[in-house]
């Protein structure tokens, strides 16, 4: 018997594809589809489409592209930031410019750092780069540095050490930097939380020195030598003693209560409470006790001084007593830091630093009006109507105003050398404000915010001839200008039973806080156009420039 032979039609594939369900069945032609027209491609062009995009569409239509279109000058794929403005940097500008500069910029956009690697290492050593950044971020922003300031530090020494990919962070008690090496690589995050803060501007001064000596294209500083001088600074001894600054601040309230018009016998009664409120405050902190106690307790003595003078025979202005001590309780530094931190962007530092600012002000209110309630009890005669009665004595007040400063500077612990720099710039400050304010008729607020600006331009000017912080030269200055009395008669009409009156006038001084904080910034800025010189030679060429700060428009 003779097998019939088998047609194409009855063959069977030897592949797996006779088990496929996409397999054509027996008997049907096979036809290949072409590529270009095959409905599964995500590349294929959809039906009716041409391949010319003008006509495409008619000329009317909304999808036709217009007729300047060229598929070789193309707009870019993104929109870019041709409205923002630019700023230019210098090379011989502070390092504080010029990283500010840098960190306004992406991570991807930053120019690579020229830097010679240092005599006696190989490669940068990550963790301890990272940890030597972490200290002497810690130690600025513990001295009451703003926040722009730290991160422009820390990103000056991790970058002068060769790790230009970090992103330092700075807010209220904690710093943190990431370091990437590359895209590929696990980053490298390091914290410090600060735990202790004080006021030392010579330690301050001494940091920036370091930074500055560490950032310099011809530094020789390496990473040893910078942990020795960052524990050298770290075990400085304080310029001025204990009993030194207590006296400072025996004499900034006598000075202040000479100020807003006190006599001879008004100094002494404003300066001995005001050191023993200092005592208090320091028993109270030996206890353990929190700040907040520390400020109530160093407000009752001068309030109880201002009372029993009130009580006495004496013709004496004893609201001038209370408002002197007043002076040497504002936390002047703090708010000034905290108004720093909001205009440059740090919101969450700037709203810590405000409440911080807040308690301790809401310390001074208790501590005051717990006496003052006590004085009205014993029928003590405080009106805020005498003690409103101005008096004209430029010359006494100049010097008072600058014994305030000379004091301030004193408890702030600065170098000796720019104590006579912040008691002048306090001096122009109060000439300033008396020309506008007493002299010119000019509201209290705008002529606060003026003296304050000019103190802000003359101390950030010197800050960058000593190549240190501005806060020393500022912070003192400001003494002078801070709302003491108009603390004082809002506290002195609330415990009246005026509300009305007593929140005006703290109403009143919030607003010249506000001003004080406000002029010392701006005047800080406009420093930076007297010190950028646009076509200087060695002018660094950032990707994009700096770009300034952008405007939300409300979304």
């Amino acid at each position: 018997m003779v097998a019939e032979s088998e047609g194409p039609e009855d063959r069977k594939p030897q592949s797996d594809e006779a088990h496929s369900a996409f397999a054509s069945p027996v008997g049907v032609e096979h036809r290949e589809v072409p590529e270009e027209d095959h409905p599964s491609s995500e590349f294929s062009v959809p039906k009716g489409f041409l391949a010319d995009p003008v006509q495409a569409e008619p000329e009317g239509s909304a999808f036709a592209p217009p007729s300047t279109y060229s598929a070789r000058n193309s707009p870019p794929a993104f929109t870019p930031a041709h409205g923002t403005a630019l700023v230019r940097v210098t090379q011989n500008a502070p390092w504080q410019d010029r990283m500010r500069a840098m960190l306004r910029l992406p991570v991807g956009e930053r120019p690579v750092p020229d830097t010679v690697p240092r005599a006696d290492e190989e490669g940068p050593a990550v963790p301890r780069v990272l940890d030597l950044t972490l200290r002497i971020g810690e130690l600025l922003l513990a001295g009451g540095e703003g926040a722009e300031d730290v991160e422009a530090a820390m990103f000056a020494v991790s970058r002068s050490f060769g790790l230009d990919r970090c992103e330092p962070t700075v807010t209220f008690t904690l710093l943190s930097i990431t370091y990437q090496p590359s895209l590929v690589d696990d980053p490298v995050t390091a914290n410090r939380t600060v735990r202790r803060r004080g006021t030392d501007y010579t330690r301050l001064a001494a940091v920036y020195r370091l930074v500055h000596d560490i950032s310099v294209d011809e530094s020789d500083v390496t990473l040893e030598e910078a942990y020795r001088r960052l524990a050298e600074i770290r075990r400085n001894r304080h310029p001025f003693p204990g009993w030194a600054i207590t006296l400072a601040g025996g004499l900034l309230a006598g000075s202040a209560a000479v100020l807003v018009g006190g006599n001879v016998i008004v100094f002494l009664a404003a300066a001995i409470s005001a050191m023993l409120g200092d005592r208090l405050a320091w028993l109270a902190a030996g206890r353990g006790l929190p700040e907040f106690y520390q400020f109530v307790v160093a407000a009752m003595p001068p309030a109880a001084f201002g009372v029993g003078l009130s009580l006495s025979p004496l013709d004496v202005r004893a609201s001038a007593v209370i408002t002197g001590g007043l002076f040497a309780l504002i936390p002047g530094r703090a708010l000034v830091a905290a108004v720093q931190d909001g205009l440059t962007g740090f919101y969450i530092t700037a709203s810590a630093r405000l409440l911080e600012v807040g308690y301790l002000v809401v310390g001074i209110v208790v501590g005051v009006l717990s006496v003052l309630y006590l004085g009205f009890a014993l029928d003590a005669g405080l009106q805020p109507e005498t003690a409103l009665h101005s008096v004209d004595r430029p010359e006494v007040q100049t010097l008072a105003a600058m014994t305030l400063s000379l004091c301030f500077a004193v408890m702030l612990q600065q170098e000796r050398h720019t104590v006579w720099l912040a008691t002048l710039n306090g001096g122009v400050a109060w000439v300033v404000y008396g020309a506008l304010a007493i002299q010119g008729g000019v509201s209290p607020v705008a002529a606060t915010a003026a003296a304050a600006g000019l103190v802000g331009l003359f101390g950030q000017m010197l800050a960058r001839y000593q190549f240190t912080s501005a806060m020393p030269y500022v912070t003192a200055s400001i003494g002078p200008l801070l709302p003491g009395s108009a603390l004082y008669f809002g506290l002195l009409s609330i415990a009246r039973g005026d509300l009305n009156d007593g929140l005006g006038s703290l109403s009143k001084a919030a607003a010249l806080a506000l001003a004080i904080a406000i002029g010392v910034n701006l005047g800080s800025e406009v420093t930076r156009l007297f010190l950028r010189v646009p076509g200087a030679p060695g002018e660094i060429q950032l990707p994009g420039g700096r770009r300034a700060a952008k405007r939300t428009r409300g979304f």
